[in-house]
């Protein structure tokens, strides 16, 4: 455990991230399984709109560091053809 103040002050601000961190990486995994679960069922309408929801949110763990953007761009590349395959 830390000893003195700023390191005190630190593990606060790490637990506080990580939480944060954990909650986006989360909802962005959960959001990804609407739309891999709206495909799988055929519902092309219900893969768009949570596809729509997916998209802003991994853009958003991106900005925020949780992810690279280049992992949130292959994702979002990767949810639209699998959405595209239901014509």
């Amino acid at each position: 455990m830390a000893n003195h103040k700023s390191a005190l002050k630190r593990n606060r601000q790490a637990a506080v991230r990580n939480a944060r961190n954990t909650h986006i990486r989360s909802t962005m995994r959960t959001l990804v399984k609407q739309v891999r679960s709206a495909v799988s069922a055929g519902n092309r309408e219900e893969a768009q709109t949570a596809m729509n929801r997916a998209i802003p949110f991994i853009d958003k763990a991106a900005t925020k560091g949780v992810i690279h953007k280049a992992t949130a761009s292959r994702k979002i590349s990767r949810l639209a053809k699998l959405v595209n395959t239901l014509g």
